[in-house]
């Protein structure tokens, strides 16, 4: 009989439990709705459950299907807001805070989830005044899923912007929002659904990946968990071996060497550069670093800060013996906090101890290295002494699963698709630089997909084409970035995109530049021209035509504004080719307010024109009058 009952009062919480109502992580507090869209709000409950929402004045009735799924549809509303929602079953839940206004998804890669915390030297008013309750984000969980599109995401909400919340801010979508925010005023949604290092084929749907059959395949084959789980076993396991090895056989931590500065016996190596140019061949394992600096007196500030540029792959970093950070892979930039008690009068010491992983050890050119206590900043780069503490093979490689085909989709965009949004912007393409002739093809695919997933024909794409990047060649060449940006260029043959030119906001040294607020200002501009309406010039000269006069080329552009302009000296970087197609550099001259006018007395039959085709055309300058940059690109003559 106690087992009987025991099972009721079981049944009864377990139906209890179902029946409450289960909301999405969108539908929340301080949420963003889009104005003006019919909007469906959406959840689960029990089989036949009865929901009652209350909002804006107007009741909406519910009753959750078979499967515990109830949506209702909410008439489009002005913008403007905060209100309150509230849904009742056999539970009460009350939503408060809700704005409408515009929500755009932010996706693509790493410079798109490059947060506002890594841009705190970069913008330090923007972050310490940051405070608009009307401009919020929803972060997406960086998880992916090969087997199913997931209806909801784990441990997330709405977060509307101040000077604490900013560090997980997007930074090219909050300065995107803010200036949106700043012409419109109208309240600005951030769906932050991006993810560093993935590729194009990780968003696309599994019935968009049927275009392409190898990553349809590699789809299907890792939605067996017991692959993953086979293959994450045996690589964490090689991995910890060669870590372990690296514990182990460290002299400078069997002699710790963090603390000893008897450097009689290390070698000197002037300091930032690649240790491959020393001719030191391709070495794997540990090295110890270690620059001694002399302060006249102890600082009287509080806080010190150490700025280590960017070190290549893995650094533990002491002073005076004493940790102050680590960073465990190459890209992030060191910047360390420290207690200015560690600090002597006469000399410091600073000791890294840097993991190579790869046979390619490096403190990158072109990155501060300093350490600043108050106003006062030394300098500490110049000549280093070094030792090496073991070396080893390089480091075992590791599958990334989650950027494999289909993954991303499932897992951070599908639980979106009953979401209204004003447009996506998009800012990806590095990952696929190795094969960007495919590129057009698979983001054609993508914005289709997500099209449908929105059920929207219309849906904005606001493309970030890649920026310049790596060094700088004095000739003509081929470049896989150029390639890429040009499929990025191409795109804007669709209907509802447009492109954000870059190709002057990155920097040689970083694959991450840090000039997110210009990024955000050209997409602003885009959005308002093409998304708005606007009557505004709202990107830079866009290549329109091209003919052939003589030995001359004579390319028309459109927006110009008040005409082109050759900022800093006469054009350059732009290149022709005859039949042969060898590209050579070309005489280039703005003739009239929309037209250049190109020529090399070597090429008498011209047939292709490039400009600012490289990885990093230092120096490309056809801008227009708004100071808007070119887009680089390749036409000929047909």
């Amino acid at each position: 009989m106690k087992r009987v009952f025991l099972a009721l009062i079981l049944l009864v919480t377990y139906v209890c439990s179902f029946a409450q109502i289960k909301l999405p992580s969108l539908i929340s507090n301080g949420m963003v709705l889009q104005r003006d869209e019919l909007i469906k709000i959406w959840g689960w409950a029990a089989p036949s459950e009865k929901i009652t929402i209350e909002f804006i004045g107007k009741k909406y009735q519910a009753v959750a299907n078979n499967k515990g799924e109830w949506a209702v549809n909410v008439a489009p509303q002005e913008a403007g807001g905060p209100h309150q929602m509230v849904l009742t079953a056999s539970n009460k839940i009350v939503l408060t805070n809700i704005l409408f206004g515009d929500v755009w998804l932010c996706s693509g890669q790493s410079n798109m989830e490059l947060a506002m915390n890594r841009l705190i030297d970069k913008y330090p008013k923007e972050i310490a005044n940051a405070k608009n309750d009307k401009i919020r984000q929803f972060l997406v969980p960086d998880e992916y899923d090969f087997n199913a599109q997931r209806s909801d995401f784990t441990n997330t909400g709405w977060t509307q912007v101040d000077s604490n919340t900013i560090f997980n801010f997007s930074g090219v979508a909050y300065f995107f929002a803010k200036e949106m925010y700043a012409k419109h005023k109208v309240p600005i949604g951030i769906i932050n659904a991006a993810l560093g290092g993935s590729p194009a084929q990780a968003w696309i749907s599994e019935k968009g990946l049927k275009k392409f059959p190898n990553y349809f395949e590699e789809m299907q084959r890792f939605k067996s968990r017991d692959l993953i789980d086979s293959l994450q076993k045996a690589e964490t396991a090689k991995s910890n071996q060669w870590y372990n090895f690296l514990h182990q056989n460290d002299l400078g931590l069997k002699n710790a060497w963090k603390i000893n500065d008897k450097i009689d016996d290390w070698g000197e190596i002037i300091l930032p550069a690649s240790f491959n140019s020393l001719n030191m061949g391709s070495l794997n394992g540990v090295v110890w670093l270690k620059r001694e600096f002399y302060l006249k007196s102890k600082p009287t500030v509080e806080q010190a800060k150490l700025l280590l540029g960017t070190l290549r792959d893995a650094d533990s970093t002491f002073v005076n013996g004493h940790f102050v950070g680590n960073t465990t892979y190459f890209y992030p930039p060191r910047r360390y906090l420290f207690a200015t008690d560690l600090l002597k009068e006469s000399k410091n010491v600073i000791t890294v101890r840097l993991v190579v992983n790869n046979g390619s050890a490096e403190f990158v050119r072109d990155k501060p290295y300093q350490l600043i206590t108050g106003k006062d900043t030394t300098n500490i780069d110049g000549k280093w002494s070094y030792k090496w503490g073991v070396q080893s093979t390089a480091a075992p490689s590791s599958t990334f699963f989650r950027w494999k085909s289909g993954g991303l989709y499932n897992a951070m965009i599908a639980p979106l698709k009953n979401y209204r949004i004003k447009g996506a912007i998009w800012y990806q393409g590095e990952s696929n630089t190795g094969n960007p002739k495919e590129y057009g093809s698979l983001m054609r695919t993508l914005m289709a997909d997500w099209q449908e997933t929105f059920a929207k024909p219309q849906l904005p794409f606001l493309i970030v084409q890649l920026p310049n990047f790596m060094e700088t060649n004095a000739q003509p060449m081929e470049s896989s970035w150029a390639e890429m940006r040009e499929q990025q260029r191409q795109l804007t043959k669709l209907p509802h995109t447009a492109l954000i030119t870059t190709i002057d906001l990155g920097e040689w040294n970083d694959i991450h530049p840090l000039n997110k607020k210009d990024v955000g200002k050209r997409l602003a501009l885009q959005a308002r021209k093409t998304v708005y309406k606007e009557n505004i010039v709202g990107a830079g000269p866009i290549f329109k035509s091209l003919k052939r006069e003589g030995n001359k080329l004579v390319m028309i552009f459109t927006e110009t504004g008040k005409g082109l302009v050759a900022k800093n000296g006469s054009l350059k970087y732009f290149a022709i080719a005859g039949n042969d197609n060898k590209f050579v550099w070309a005489d280039a001259k703005i003739v009239s307010a929309n037209t250049v006018v190109i020529s090399n007395t070597k090429v008498a039959h011209p047939v292709k024109v490039r400009y600012a085709w490289a990885d990093n055309p230092e120096g490309a300058n056809l801008y227009n009058s708004e100071g808007l940059a070119a887009s680089p690109f390749e036409v000929e003559i047909r």
